[in-house]
């Protein structure tokens, strides 16, 4: 892990492309917000609605830098707690009242989808389906804007790092056997004495604080929003995409998934252009089809299983 840790610390100095360094970037966002959203999956609390909780930490951020001048840096603190407050009303009702399994799914699918209304909605403030653009102060780390692409990289790097350490804190914390026991049979658990929804709750505050910070990063690094891409179905299911395909229960896997899929999205937007378009999301389904039904621990998941089934043989 150590030697990965120090690849990663030098691979931007070994490419002096911007372009090779912006993937780089895209990829790391994006591991950190599927690593969020695998907090609550791997435990079997699948939430399709995550889009709600990046475009509310991207928007509130954005909002608070362009019209009340308001660094991004507090913006990012202000918008995960948004977030989070968002996620603790939405999942009290839902675990309160035993909205579990694909109804839970569904639940928050709709709500991903209402908040890209909402900010449609309100477009004198948020600019609806054309979109918001960050004031552009150049070089001004303070308010997270940087001429160098190397500094996103590094920020980026550290965050997909803080998000690791979260997970592992999580297994260490006794909600982790609470969650696997929740995750095993909610009925057993809850005759055992565990709070079931406190432990729900619990985590999946943390993952869409986590995810309104992930949020704050694209918004920052692209400096501009689009309800489309920062909230509603189509982003919410891209997201559990990414970790189901690296593989949700293992730490690496929604970092190697994502790292797969926005290569493979730029692989083919170079390649074809808009000759063929809508060929990611047709991939997305079936490769999608193709995991569940033959590799539900993912391909990192699956990779790691047999090599320590043989090792263990061995």
């Amino acid at each position: 892990m150590l030697v990965v840790f120090v690849l990663l610390a030098i691979l931007p100095l070994l490419t002096r492309s911007d372009y090779v360094t912006h993937i780089l970037i895209l990829i790391l966002i994006w591991s950190f917000i599927s690593t969020a959203w695998a907090y609550m999956g791997r435990f079997g609390i699948v939430s399709l609605g995550h889009g709600a909780f990046l475009g509310i930490g991207a928007y509130v951020s954005s909002l608070l830098f362009n019209y009340y001048g308001i660094s991004p840096w507090l913006g990012m603190i202000i918008g995960g707690i948004a977030a989070a407050l968002f996620a603790g009303i939405l999942g009290y009702a839902c675990f309160r009242f035993g909205v579990i399994g694909d109804y839970f799914a569904l639940v928050t699918l709709a709500v991903g989808e209402m908040v890209a209304l909402l900010i449609i909605a309100f477009r004198e403030v948020t600019g609806g389906s054309l979109g918001f653009t960050i004031r552009n102060l150049n070089n001004a780390p303070l308010y997270f804007q940087f001429t160098n692409k190397i500094w996103f990289y590094y920020i980026s790097l550290i965050f997909l790092l803080i998000a690791l350490y979260v997970w592992k804190a999580i297994d260490r914390s006794r909600m982790q056997k609470a969650l696997r026991a929740i995750g095993e049979d909610e009925i057993a658990a809850s005759c055992l004495g565990v709070r079931i929804v406190y432990y729900k709750l619990m985590v999946t505050v943390i993952s869409a604080f986590m995810t309104a910070v992930g949020g704050v990063l694209y918004a920052q690094y692209v400096t501009y929003l689009n309800p489309h891409t920062l909230s509603g179905v189509g982003i919410s299911l891209a997201i559990p995409f990414k970790a189901i395909l690296g593989g949700m229960f293992d730490l690496w896997g929604p970092t190697i998934g994502t790292a797969l899929i926005v290569s493979l999205e730029e692989y083919i937007r170079i390649a074809y252009g808009t000759k063929y378009i809508g060929i990611s999301e047709m991939a997305y389904g079936l490769a999608l089809i193709v995991l569940i039904i033959f590799l539900p621990k993912g391909l990192y998941g699956t990779i790691r299983e047999k090599v320590e089934g043989r090792r263990a043989y061995l």
